[in-house]
This record gives C-alpha cells, structure tokens and sequence, in this order.
C-alpha cells in the first residue's frame, strides 16, 4: 500500500524537525508556555507521522486537536501563527463569536474553511509566480519595449527591398540599445501608457443570512461576462509598468486548475484553523443571557471538526484531517459548559500561564523581534540611538504588571501601551535629534511613567 502524499513544503518541513526542534524554533518567538508548545510541536509531527502510514491507514488517523485555555495576551495566537508559518501550512484565524447559528444574521461556520481555501490559494498562486517569475519578465520587457519604441510599419516596397532588411536592422539596433537602457535604470523617469482591467463588483446589495455572504463573488466567478468589468488607460513609470507587466505575464503562465487543485490538497492534508474565544459560544440554551444562539453555534461548528466536506468555488473541501487549535480565557464559562460532542472533539487541553514580571523581562528582549529591538530599530530610520538600560527594562515589566494587577490583565500587550507611553516625547521629536543618543534608564522611566506608578486611577492614562 502506497503512503498519502502531503504538500511538499508542509511535509517536507515537518520531517525535518522534531518535536524539540520545533519548540526551540517557538521559543525565538513566544516566551515560555511550555505545555503549548509541546502540544502543537507533536500535532505538527503527527502530520509527518501520518505520511508514512499506508493511505488506508492514514486516511482513519484524525488530527488531535487543541484546545488552549488562558488569558488574553499570554501568547495563543502567537503559538498558532508561528507553528503555521513552520510548516507553510494554510493557516486561518477567526473568532467564534462571529458565527451565528442558521436562521440568524451573522457568518456562515462553513465560511471559515471557504476563508481557508482563499488563503491556500494565495500561497500556491504565490509560489507558482515565484517558478515563472524570470519567464514573465522576458515577455513583461518585450511589451514594455514595444510601448517604448513602437515597431515600425510595413515597408511600401516590401520585405524583400535593401530598403526594409535596413530599416529592419535599424530597429533591432535601436530596440537593443533601450534594452540596455531600461536595464540599467536610465529610463526610469519615463512614463508608459498601458490598458487596465477594472473587475466589476456587482451592484447589487446581498440578502441577509448566513448562507448569503458569499453570493456576489460566487456569481462573479460563475458567469464572468455578466461582469465583464472596464478596460481604462494608465499611466505607469517605467518600473512600475515592467512590475505590472511582469504580474499580468505571470498571471498568463500561470495554470489556475493546478493551482486550485494543489490548494485543495493543501487545505485537507495541511490547513490550519484558529477558533479564538470559543468560550463565548460556551454558554447553554436555557442559561442567563440575551444570545440563545450559541449552543446552536455549537451544533454548527460541530460538523467541520468532526469531518465534512463543504462546497467552495474552487471545488468540494473535506475537513477530516484540517488541524483546529480552539483558544479562550474561560473566565466566565468553562470548558465543560461546551456541549459534549464538541469537547470531545478537543482532545488535547493545555493550560497557558499568565505572565508575570519576569516573562515580561524576557519577552521585551528574547524573541527575534522583541519589543526593545523594534522601537530601537524605528527610531534608528530618524538617526536617533535608543539605549535601554537592564534597571529600565526591569521597571517597565514592573509598571506593565502592576497595571495589569490593578485594571484589567491584558498580558504582553500591556508591554506596548506602557512602551507607547514611555517613548511618546522621544517620537514626537526624534526628527530633531537626529544624530543623538538617549540613554533609558529606571530614573528615566520613572520620570515619565511617575503619575502612573503612583495612582490608583490608571484608567486616567489610557493604558
């Protein structure tokens, strides 16, 4: 029996990276959460593991979904996002509380997996563009070169006069020598006309329903010269013109049948769903509350984690092996105000721990792209040298905490209102003090975050 073929990248990707690997490639990324990470690291291996299983087989081993429960701003998303970009998976995320239960105005749930087959699309259509790229160019420069230097008429004494084959290599000389040109940038000042197609959207207004949101791209696609859309002349710069050019060539070498196909086969054997906030669909019907919809939402989402196949424009999608990471802070609710059906379609939980003082050491500068390094970066495109002192670093995670402690816990994200406060005078004027450096330390902080240290009103700063 022959092994289920996965998408190249996805498979490719996770075959060479083992569990502790991928939590290492985490941890440049999201501060501590072990268990998290763990969770996801061996989901996404499971994947590699289903490869080399016997396609009978594979076909019967479902993915071990997740469920995350911790507070806002703790790192959820985050883990979900990078573990996608690892393994160049289709990756959606969409919040719950969104969807409506059938009868009711709001989103379709069958809609989540048609957001997931646009964004496959993108990412094969991405790809191929990057395979025909060099070809597109070479036809994008011969029309570029032909907007610049029209070819010339037919000769009045024919092809076969001295007169012609000379005019004829008069051109090729002359066309050659703007070649050379637009390739070292010397035409760059010039402008091109070039013929644009506007696509039409129709004008009508859609009817409200769940069922319903989609209907105005749907037709759009399905008879196309009831939407022909306008052909308009523009104006390009030169390398504007080439880049267009090049995107309109790319678009022609381009086979879109492929490029669904493989989409599709992306989307089951690889896609990624991020339900955010399910905790606030968590709620029963005859409980508290103005919103009896969501046990219904429930029902509804039930069937795409369990497995179906849901009608897109590019063609039928099966949901049995699209990996669904479910997140919520379950302040209110609980985990097992969810219906049964759905709990057990979650049997993975890991609990995320809120972060503290030290994580927020850390996470200001750990990761890849930590705080610290991205204001310091901003400011340095002004010619300003920010220095952030270990004691200032300390204090903000200090400050972000207590207001955390104090108001509402947000988490990490506090870290960038307390930031967007402490640097607010130094970005306003960092285009004149350009060439300077600024040292941030705990007296420097402590001088501009005082007010805040101090009282108890912290809603008073916005933070």
């Amino acid at each position: 029996m022959t092994p289920i073929h996965l998408p190249e990248t996805s498979a490719s990707l996770a075959a060479s990276l083992t569990p502790r690997e991928i939590v290492a490639e985490l941890d440049k990324h999201v501060v501590g959460q072990a268990a998290a990470k763990r969770a996801v690291a061996i989901a996404l291996r499971n994947r590699y593991r289903r490869q080399r299983l016997p396609a009978e087989m594979a076909e019967e081993v479902a993915p071990k979904n997740i469920l995350m429960i911790g507070p806002t701003g703790v790192g959820k998303t985050e883990i979900a996002r990078r573990l996608a970009r690892l393994a160049q998976s289709p990756f959606l995320k969409i919040e719950a509380s969104k969807f409506t239960e059938v009868g009711y105005v709001g989103r379709d749930v069958e809609s989540m997996v048609r957001d997931l087959v646009e964004i496959a699309i993108k990412m094969v259509r991405e790809e191929r563009e990057i395979e025909v790229r060099e070809k597109a160019r070479q036809a994008a420069e011969e029309r570029l070169l032909d907007l610049l230097l029209p070819p010339s008429g037919p000769s009045p004494l024919g092809d076969q006069s001295t007169d012609a084959a000379m005019a004829r290599e008069h051109q090729s000389a002359t066309r050659e020598r703007f070649r050379e040109q637009l390739r070292a940038g010397r035409l760059d000042t010039r402008t091109v006309e070039i013929e644009t197609r506007d696509r039409a959207t129709p004008s009508f207004e859609l009817i409200a329903g769940s069922s319903m949101e989609e209907i105005g791209v749907n037709l759009r696609d399905m008879m196309p010269g009831f939407f022909p859309g306008r052909t308009r002349q523009r104006k390009f710069t030169v390398p504007d013109a080439l880049e267009h050019l090049t995107h309109e060539e790319s678009q022609k070498l381009i086979d879109m049948d492929a490029v669904s196909k493989a989409a599709l086969h992306r989307v089951e054997q690889a896609g990624i769903i991020f339900l955010d906030e399910i905790d606030k669909i968590a709620g029963r019907e005859g409980a508290q509350g103005p919103d009896v919809s969501r046990e219904g939402v429930q029902r509804d989402i039930l069937p795409i984690i369990e497995g179906t196949t849901v009608n897109t424009k590019y063609g039928m999608v099966k949901t049995d092996h699209v990996l669904f990471i479910a997140a919520g802070a379950f302040h209110v609710s609980k985990p097992s105000d969810l219906i049964p059906e759905l709990q057990g379609r979650f049997p993975i939980r890991v609990e995320l721990e809120p972060l503290g003082r030290d994580e927020f050491v850390r996470i200001l500068t750990e990761p890849r792209n930590a705080l610290i390094k991205q204001y310091t970066a901003l400011m340095a495109t002004e010619g300003l040298t920010l220095d952030f002192s270990q004691d200032a670093i300390e204090r903000i995670a200090e400050l972000a905490t207590l207001v955390n402690e104090r108001t509402e816990n947000i988490g990490a994200r506090r870290l960038h209102t307390v930031l967007e406060r402490l640097l607010d005078e130094v970005s306003f004027h960092a285009p004149e003090l350009g060439g300077r450096s600024i040292m941030i330390d705990a007296a420097y902080v402590d001088r501009m975050l005082a007010d805040i240290a101090r009282s108890d009103d912290l809603s008073r700063y916005i933070l």
